[in-house]
């Protein structure tokens, strides 16, 4: 099905085999990811907004945001790592998002290369086999410590052996997700929204990814196929009920701008959609993917929201904040989502410097969940009652903007629960008893029981 799609004439053919890669100075090789074949620009009719501006006011508004007038920057930890594993690659192939997709590190000998690892992370990556492989752009190996195995960072995208680990209460689909699907690509849990899987691949795997038993997989049924894609849109089509569309996988944003657009306005053209919606961790892993073309796309395509996939402070580095400063400036409203994990965002400082640190490049900390019993991934869950400490010790102690909600995703396709401290403690006859972030209890008189108010004349 893929070796029949046209594509761009200065893009070379999808292969039909193994491609070889180069990466830190070893040769490998490894499979492309279906996102990188470009669909062709096709014509289409746009529904009318009033707040898309017109060709000749967007170009003018793009050129005088101020995303658009930085170059790319580096953050020290980055330059450091160039310097010693690439130090003949130039900035125009370190900062192009490509490039960093070609150059992943994707095996034992690769990581090797920069990281010094433990006996157990070379023992669990030695023996992996299946789904959720390693995968790691350059540029987010550089932010990873080469000496530290319980470095944040580094726990969440290299194997260990706990992930071998399997305890009663896991599931491969925790979520009930595939019991949901009406037809491929497509997840029907909400009455009015639905979650398309444009793709099954990413630039970095997530070691507690709750889709692990489709991202990264070799198998066809995760790949890019355009009957499933039509086949989802139709069924889109056919369900008047349906007005929100989530794209996620995978990752949506390794799609080429082509495709992606392509599959934007197909789905804008649905009278009954209203808005879209990206979940992405693409400016956290691969930032030199947001590029003024993407967000000059993106902007045709209002309403459009953005959940961006955080996890610990240590990821907003200069070209992360130009990454979502672009996107930004396209007025796309950006929140964060961030999955709760043991020994490595589980503390209330950690927390706290995240959520501020989102603020000041204008992502809103918008969820905090717990992170799902999906197989192998006991050793990153939390209690629930650490989740309530953090959202109390949150609460209060900084800007409400600050405060995401705290969910748990029901297992078996429950949908999101939120969960939040006691601050309502109990009822004194006519007043409600409350308690405010320092402990402290208040009364506050409930207009139910209060007795009707007299007029004072």
């Amino acid at each position: 099905m893929e070796n029949n799609i046209p594509l761009d004439e200065n893009e070379q053919p999808p292969s039909t085999g193994q491609t070889p890669l180069i990466s830190v100075n070893t040769v490998s090789v490894v499979s492309m990811p279906p996102s990188e074949m470009l669909l062709p620009k096709q014509p289409f009719t746009r529904r009318k907004h009033k707040e898309i501006l017109s060709p000749k006011i967007e170009k003018s508004k793009e050129q005088s945001s101020p995303s658009a007038k930085k170059s790319p920057v580096a953050d020290k930890r980055i330059s450091e790592f160039r310097a010693r594993f690439f130090p003949n690659t130039a900035d125009d192939q370190w900062n192009d998002w490509r490039w960093q997709l070609r150059n992943r590190i994707v095996n034992l000998t690769e990581l090797e290369r920069v990281l010094h690892l433990s006996n157990d992370e070379r023992q669990a990556i030695a023996q992996h086999k299946g789904p959720l492989p390693i995968s790691i752009t350059p540029y987010y190996a550089a932010l990873l410590d080469p000496k530290d195995p319980m470095q944040p960072l580094r726990r969440s995208v290299v194997t260990t052996t706990g992930e071998y680990l399997i305890t009663p209460e896991e599931k491969i689909d925790p979520l009930g997700e595939d019991h949901h699907s009406p037809v491929p690509n497509l997840v029907h849990r909400y009455p009015d929204r639905v979650l398309f899987l444009a793709t099954g691949f990413c630039s970095v795997y997530c070691r507690y990814c709750t889709r692990s038993r489709m991202v990264g997989h070799g198998d066809d049924k995760y790949r890019f196929n355009l009957d499933h894609w039509e086949n989802a849109i139709r069924y889109i089509e056919e369900h008047d009920t349906i007005r929100d569309v989530l794209l996620s996988g995978g990752d949506p944003l390794t799609l080429s701008d082509n495709r992606l657009e392509w599959l934007l306005s197909r789905l804008r053209r649905i009278p009954h959609v209203e808005m879209l919606r990206i979940g992405t961790k693409t400016p956290a892993v691969l930032p030199q993917r947001i590029t003024p073309a993407l967000t000059a796309m993106l902007r045709r395509y209002h309403p459009l929201w953005m959940s961006i996939h955080f996890t610990h402070p240590d990821e907003l580095t200069p070209e992360t904040e130009l990454a979502c400063a672009r996107l930004a400036d396209a007025g796309i409203p950006l929140g964060s989502q961030t999955v709760l994990l043991k020994g490595i965002n589980d503390q209330v400082e950690t927390m706290k410097k995240l959520n501020q640190g989102l603020l000041k490049i204008r992502v809103r900390p918008y969820y905090l969940y717990q992170c799902d019993p999906v197989q192998g991934t006991s050793h990153f869950r939390t209690s629930v009652e650490k989740g309530l400490e953090i959202i109390r010790g949150l609460r209060g102690h900084t800007s409400g903007y600050a405060v995401p909600h705290y969910v748990i995703d029901a297992p078996g396709g429950g949908g999101k629960i939120p969960l939040l401290p006691e601050y309502l403690i109990g009822r004194d006859g006519q007043n409600v008893i409350l308690k405010n972030y320092e402990g402290k209890l208040y009364q506050y008189p409930d207009t139910d029981y209060c007795q009707d108010a007299q007029a004072d004349y």
